[in-house]
């Protein structure tokens, strides 16, 4: 515990804030003698610290942070005592590699070299044959008030590239975990948007032109801004927003369609400046070692082109469900200040599906029949919006 300590010391006392890209080229964790060893070649140097966790044993790594792509785990795991590897963001600006153990290894030493002429940096640990007894009396992570709030976190591991030419489909299932959102009669938002965000993902899927992204595939809670930085990395086109609201008023029934007020997106890549790191607020675009006025003012250009796109697609998404029999809103469009909806650089909209507290809705939203309205309304409005947006793009280029 005590190397463990000096570790979390070392990594508040540096000061490195921008992205590490990750070298697959010499990163492994192979047999080393009885022990085993693990290297990573990063791009630089960031505030890192290790420590391992009991029921499973593993070993746990943290960043701040570091880009994994090209990254494998078969490229990687080359020792039998790797039981599983994970690795990828943690929450935004925050990353992690977890490598749960097969028998019981100590860390031994582990230490980060930073070369002197070019700023790259290798992070060598040494994990040494142990006992369970021993495994179980050194676990648990250091304590420290900047990292005590990740240490039960899960990563979220980063998603494979969809094929050349498909649009990308962020899908959002709105609340989850400690967050249930709505509930009435024992149904929960969380769960019941869970379960039509993997059936909107099948569907997606299955039209060949598409592909669909997860920001939770499980009940687990996901910060708003990590559902943009997962939409984000996997190079999202657009993103939809699924919930289910539950109102006092029990006349309010049928699905809307939100975009960000005009109001709020003013506000929101000053919001985006000021809490997101640098490479998370534009894909495609480092704004590493730029200011708030550069960042807003690069995000509100941005928008000139989003915004619309996301207008359009609201509109479309009203069609789509009203001509899929799904129940509408007597006023489907609609305007918020909504956090999730703040990217600038792909649209988004949010899909109030129903109201849990309409009994109608509700009992839609319970089966896969009334879901399944709403699955096909929100893909043939995708189809089309996509091709509308295909066709206005050629005629901007002409």
């Amino acid at each position: 515990m005590l190397v463990l300590v000096a570790l979390a010391g070392l990594a508040r006392a540096q000061d490195f804030t921008a992205l590490a890209r990750i070298d697959p080229e010499g990163s492994v964790i192979a047999d080393d003698g009885q022990g085993v060893g693990l290297t990573l070649y990063l791009s630089q140097a960031v505030p890192w610290r290790i420590f391992t966790l009991d029921a499973p044993m593993r070993l746990v790594i943290d960043f701040r942070e570091v880009d994994w792509r090209g990254l494998t785990r078969e490229g990687v795991a080359q020792s039998a005592a790797v039981a599983d590897l994970r690795f990828g963001t943690l929450r935004p600006g925050w990353s992690r590699m977890v490598v749960e153990l097969a028998r019981p290894l100590t860390l031994s030493t582990a230490e980060m070299a930073v070369g002197k002429t070019d700023g790259t940096a290798v992070l060598r640990v040494r994990l040494d044959p142990s006992t369970a007894e021993a495994f179980t009396a050194a676990a648990g992570a250091p304590p420290d008030p900047g990292w005590d709030a990740l240490a039960a976190l899960d990563v979220t591991p980063p998603p494979d590239p969809a094929p050349p030419g498909r649009l990308v489909v962020a899908i959002d299932p709105g609340h989850g975990g400690i967050d249930p959102g709505a509930e009435r009669d024992g149904l929960a938002e969380a769960q019941l948007m869970l379960q039509l965000g993997l059936e909107l993902a099948e569907a997606v899927n299955r039209t060949g032109t598409m592909t669909a992204v997860l920001t939770r595939s499980s009940d687990v809670f996901v910060p708003l801004s990590q559902r943009m930085t997962i939409a984000r990395a996997a190079g999202a086109d657009v993103l939809i927003s699924l919930h289910a609201d539950a109102l006092e008023d029990d006349a309010a029934r049928g699905a809307s369609v939100y975009t960000l007020t005009e109001e709020a997106a003013d506000q929101a890549s000053a919001r985006m400046a000021e809490r997101h790191d640098r490479g998370d607020l534009l894909a495609g675009v480092d704004l590493a070692g730029q200011d708030d006025t550069v960042a807003m003012a690069l995000q509100d250009l941005a928008r000139l082109e989003t915004a619309p796109m996301s207008d359009r697609l609201a509109e479309a998404l009203v069609q789509g469900l009203r001509d899929a029999g799904a129940r509408v809103n007597g006023h489907p469009r609609r305007q918020g200040p909504l956090a999730v909806l703040n990217a600038a650089d792909f649209p988004s909209v949010l899909v109030e599906t129903g109201f849990l507290s309409d009994d109608a809705d509700r009992g839609a939203l319970s089966t896969a029949e009334g879901r399944g309205k709403i699955v096909a309304g929100i893909v043939a409005a995708l189809t089309l919006w996509s091709a509308d947006e295909a066709a206005r793009a050629e005629l901007l280029r002409q």
